[in-house]
């Protein structure tokens, strides 16, 4: 009917695999903000990127 002390050992490894996921993505960002910024602010946020960065708008609204 199998193996229960197999089924935890595939837990602990799903667990494990996404906490190294996690800790990664989040020590990359981490470097990645400390050479350029990732977070924008809420200007540009608001106005969008294409608006504040190039004069333009992606959409016309036309749609």
């Amino acid at each position: 009917m199998g193996n229960p002390d197999f089924l935890w050992k595939q837990v602990v490894a799903a667990v494990v695999s996404g906490l190294w996921a996690f800790g990664f993505t989040y020590g990359m960002l981490w470097l990645i903000n400390k050479m350029t910024p990732v977070l924008i602010d809420e200007h540009t946020q608001e106005t969008g990127l294409d608006q504040t960065l190039h004069g333009e708008e992606a959409y016309s609204g036309s749609l």
